[in-house]
């Protein structure tokens, strides 16, 4: 699941293979009655997009993707640097921890530039413990050799389309 490492980065996921969007899972509001609506898609271009539209009917207003559970011992690293192109919605980076299942998930904020590209580096102390989008005060902090999933999440009462390119996930440190 890990490649070769590159001057302080190396990348997790791999969203260059046109059958990465295979590879995810998509999560919206419908699980509670909400119709808003997500995909994945290939762009055949280096990247997978993140896409949809937001609703707010029937108590709604979330979307998300996460990758299939695996194992990312980031123990060795500071962070996860994403190369995004953006809408200029509000999104979170979305991290689940071995053993947790659908329990606590960290969150980190990140915002876009509508059509601009750009990298988001995102130490792993700015990640919150979370549960169904409500703060976790008690939870441990989260730790970087234990990370299952990674995903992605826009709510936050945006209603409306939503477009997210990514073009690459990697973890980053300092040299």
């Amino acid at each position: 699941m890990m490649a070769a490492e590159t001057m302080g980065e190396q990348i997790l996921l791999d969203v260059v293979d046109p059958a990465a969007a295979r590879q995810w899972r998509v999560i919206t509001d419908a699980v509670m009655g909400g119709v808003s609506e997500a995909e994945l898609v290939s762009t055949g271009a280096g990247a997978v997009e993140f896409l949809g539209a937001l609703s707010l009917a029937h108590h709604g207003g979330f979307a998300s993707v996460r990758s299939h559970p695996g194992r990312f011992d980031l123990s060795a690293w500071e962070g996860i640097a994403l190369y995004v192109k953006g809408d200029g919605n509000q999104y979170r980076l979305t991290l689940t921890t071995a053993g947790n299942g659908d329990g606590v998930t960290y969150q980190a904020g990140f915002p876009t530039d509508k059509g601009a590209g750009r990298v988001v580096r995102i130490p792993f102390s700015e990640f919150a413990p979370t549960f169904h989008g409500r703060p976790v005060p008690d939870a441990p902090p989260l730790d970087p050799a234990r990370i299952s999933t990674i995903g992605f999440l826009i709510a936050d009462r945006q209603e409306g389309r939503f477009r997210l390119e990514l073009r690459a996930i990697k973890a980053y440190r300092h040299a």
